[in-house]
């Protein structure tokens, strides 16, 4: 295990504390709150609330982090493509309406962000892994992915507070402290 200095749960700290506030919003909508949509063609809340608990899946699962095999087996529909990368169909997993189960997967996909961030460290975010996307073959570092899967709950983070506010639905937590719940160490006094 890391020391506390160079592991990447302090470098990310308050990513944790964000997705808990997702949870927090999430936790209280009814089914009809969650299959609410702003238009026939966009996500509903839920199909969103979904997407941001197994986005990182599929990524976390390419780079060999801890927990993502397991979570990746609870799994049961995926699709490859071409180059043989699996993709979670998202669809197949019908909980859009059940704010309980929707909060599972959160807690389920946010342990192994959680688990991966404290085993391990800094020098870990440039080991790579090869990934083949659209004809060309990167090598994605763990620091890429990382970013990319904290860019993407943020954005869906504030989606889903926009989404709740159309439907007047009060979000203090996500959507007036912007996710934010973790509070800095207090001033020395002196």
């Amino acid at each position: 295990m890391p020391t506390s200095s160079d592991s990447l749960a302090k470098v990310f700290e308050g990513w944790e504390g964000y997705r808990q506030s997702i949870i927090h919003t999430v936790a209280p909508l009814t089914p009809e709150q969650l299959l609410w949509r702003p238009a026939a063609h966009l996500r509903s809340v839920g199909e969103l609330v979904r997407h941001i608990a197994l986005g990182p899946i599929g990524w976390f699962l390419w780079m060999g982090a801890p927990g993502s095999d397991e979570l990746a087996g609870r799994i049961t529909v995926w699709e490859a493509d071409s180059h043989g990368n699996r993709y979670v169909i998202e669809a197949a997993i019908d909980i859009t309406d059940q704010a309980g189960e929707l909060v599972k997967w959160l807690d389920a996909s946010g342990k192994m962000i959680a688990d991966t961030l404290r085993a391990w460290t800094v020098a870990d975010l440039q080991k790579t892994y090869r990934h083949t996307w659209n004809g060309n073959t990167y090598a994605i570092s763990r620091q890429w992915t990382l970013w990319r899967i904290l860019a993407h709950d943020l954005h869906h983070g504030g989606e889903l507070a926009i989404l709740l506010g159309m439907q007047g639905i009060e979000n203090f937590e996500l959507g007036y402290l912007g996710g934010h719940i973790v509070l800095p160490s207090l001033a020395d006094p002196g």
